[in-house]
């Protein structure tokens, strides 16, 4: 289980990864409704929706920093 890092909800990483077929041009069709994830900065990051990646998205850096100090 991965950890959202906007909102802390717990999100099932290998439902993400999860393939359901694939799109017309081959490439691997994943489940919606599971979560989601974005690659940044050489690290996968998961998110329970989303809303959540999109607001990730946007300053990536500032989630990174905040979830680094409470590692500390």
């Amino acid at each position: 289980m991965g950890v959202d890092i906007v909102c802390g909800k717990e999100v099932d990483e290998d439902s993400v990864n999860a393939t359901v077929g694939e799109v017309p041009g081959g490439a691997p069709e994943v489940a919606s409704g599971g979560g989601t994830k974005r690659f940044y900065g050489g690290t996968w990051y998961y998110f329970c929706s989303l809303h959540c990646r999109l607001l990730f998205t946007a300053t990536p850096d500032e989630y990174i920093e905040k979830a680094a100090g409470k590692e500390a």
